[in-house]
Parts: C-alpha cells; structure tokens; sequence
C-alpha cells in the first residue's frame, strides 16, 4: 500500500491518484480543472488527464482556488479508511466481550461487508486475523485468571477456552509454559543458561527443552546472568556451561564470521503480532538491512512502523532474531535494546 506524505512529490501523489491509494487519504487532495472539483486519491471516478490535475495539501486549499468538492467521494467527509477503523474496533469489542466468540461470517455481517473483504482489512489494520485476534485475546484473559483461580480448569473455561487442549496448544507460544507450570509462577519449568564472554561483550544464553528462549548482551558477566535470572525468577534454573556448548559455538561463531548466519532452535514468547514481526526479521540476510516502514510493509501492516519499533524492542533472543537488521529510513543506525554501539558493530560486521 502506497504511503504519501504531505511534502511528497507532484509525480509521487499522481502515483498514488492513479493507484487510487487509500493510504494518502488525508496526505492531499487533487483538483480537475476540467470539471471544476477536488477529490481524495482514491475517488472511484473515472481517472482524468494529468495535465489537467492540480494537487493542494486539503481542502480548503482547493476550495480558496475556486474548486467544489467531489459529490462521489466526499473528500471533506470521514475518510473511507476512518470508517473501516471504526468497524474494525466494533468487532474488536464482539470479539473481546462475547461469551462465545463470534465466527468471522457473523463479524464481517454485523460490517456490512463480505467474509473475504472483511477478513483482508482486519488483517491489515489490526495486524492479525480475528481469529489470531480472538486468541490472543483469550490467552491473555488465561494469563489474568491462571493465579487467581482455584483450579486450572476453571481458569481455561473462564478465559473463553472450549476446551484444555485448546488452552495447552495455546499456552505454548503465549506463555511459555503450560497453565499449570504458569499458575505455580513457572516453578518446574527447566531452564539452562550460560554465559560467555566475545567481541560483543558478554552473552548469556537460556534454553528451554524445546529451544533458545533468551539471549542477553551486556557489558559484564553478572549483568547479563541477572537479567536471565530476573526473566526466569520462578523457573528450574541452573548454569550449565557443559550443556548449552553447542549453542554457545553456535553464538560465537556467528559473532566472528556474520555470513555463516545464526540458526538455532527458538522458544520465545510473544503477542501475535511481534511474532509475525519476528519471523520477517529471521528473513532478512546477514548484510542486508530493512527499515521499520519496509518491515510493517512485509506483514501487510504498513501504518505500523512504530508498531514494529516496539516489537523490535521486546525481542528476547538478540541475535538470533535480528532486530539489529532493522533500521530508520532517515538513516543511520537507530535505537537497539542493547546499546546502539552494539548495533552498528553488528552491522559494519556483517556488511564487511
């Protein structure tokens, strides 16, 4: 979807009139000389001649140059993007509040709108699908209810689940954890960690029986070990330097050679959509870079660079996700939870 903003070009904003972009809704209006009318860049009308296009930032530009506003798509009106917003966030709410949750042919009914086309523009705007939505949703009443709740069975129920398998599937990927090992504070849940010393700095690796759940960079040994003792407080903990051997090769490997890349076994947590995130970030190559905008493109969210910022910033396993990867169109490297000196490093490393 094609983004414009108000300083953009005169052929940037024909581009966008001749994709009929909903995106630039609200970046500019362009004006018909032969008609005498403005429109937004998405009007449905028959496209007209670019010679006789005039582009103004608004309205009431338009209007002081003499022309009338377009009857078609009423360009001084809520934009037909704010109006699919509000739909959205009304399903959001059945989705958040019906004891049962709504199926996707009942949402896109109560929209007004077609299954397919609602779907699509749920995704877009929300990120995920209603039904990942719904879900997530459920998973985070599960994480609420899990401490205050007798049994675990009640929690489940509670949170919406239909059933305990359902819950477990779920739990795996949001929790890291089952319900039960959640509900004891994750007491019983095995977590080896190691650290190790490299050109970076220290690194403390923690994994989990199913992959790496955590990778940690900092200036000393003990800073690095507390922050993976604070993240895993109520877990099976133990330092093993003997176990994680492989993972560790693995880790300084990479440091010291970048192109070989990093592919190690994850266990991480996280919502629906700093996953999605997080999965295009293992995609791009050592070398390569992408920027917050182009990332937020990738999961079909392109309004979401800030979104994608925070994602970045909340994810546990550096490296192995590389969020380093990520950087500011305006240039430069950007922040890094690690320390920008860290990130630049990565990269004049990887680029060499």
């Amino acid at each position: 979807m094609m983004m414009v903003t108000r300083n953009a070009d005169q052929e940037d904003r024909w581009a966008a009139v001749c994709a009929r972009a909903a995106a630039a809704d609200g970046s500019f209006v362009f004006a018909v000389r032969t008609t005498g009318v403005y429109c937004r860049p998405q009007c449905a009308a028959r496209r007209p001649l670019r010679a006789n296009i005039e582009f103004f930032d608004d309205g009431a530009a338009a209007r002081a140059a003499g022309y009338r506003a377009c009857k078609r798509c009423k360009p001084d009106g809520p934009s037909g993007e704010a109006e699919l917003v509000a739909l959205v966030s009304a399903a959001c709410r059945m989705l958040e509040t019906a004891e049962t949750p709504p199926t996707l042919a009942q949402l896109a009914a109560a929209a007004g709108k077609s299954p397919f086309y609602f779907q699509r523009t749920f995704r877009r705007i929300v990120g995920v699908s209603p039904r990942e939505y719904a879900a997530a949703r459920r998973a985070e009443g599960l994480r609420r209810a899990l401490p205050a709740t007798p049994r675990v069975a009640d929690a489940i129920y509670d949170a919406g689940f239909g059933s305990g398998s359902r819950a477990y599937s779920v739990a795996a990927s949001t929790l890291g954890m089952t319900p039960g090992e959640y509900r004891a504070g994750g007491r019983g849940l095995r977590v080896r960690y190691a650290a190790l010393e490299t050109a970076l700095g220290w690194i403390a690796v923690a994994v989990t029986p199913r992959g790496v759940a955590a990778i940690e960079l900092g200036a000393d040994r003990a800073g690095v070990s507390a922050r993976v003792r604070e993240r895993f407080a109520a877990a099976d903990l133990a330092e093993d330097d003997g176990e994680l051997g492989t993972v560790l090769a693995a880790i300084l490997q990479y440091i010291e050679r970048p192109s070989a890349g990093l592919d190690l076994p994850l266990d991480v947590q996280g919502t629906a959509f700093a996953r999605r995130v997080w999965r295009v970030l293992t995609s791009i190559a050592p070398g390569s870079t992408a920027t917050y905008a182009q990332v937020a493109a990738a999961i079909g969210q392109p309004r979401a660079a800030r979104a994608v910022a925070a994602a970045c910033a909340a994810n546990p396993a550096a490296l192995a996700i590389p969020c380093h990867r990520v950087v500011p169109a305006a240039g430069g490297s950007g922040g890094y939870r690690w320390g920008p000196e860290r990130k630049r490093a990565l990269l004049e490393a990887e680029a060499r």
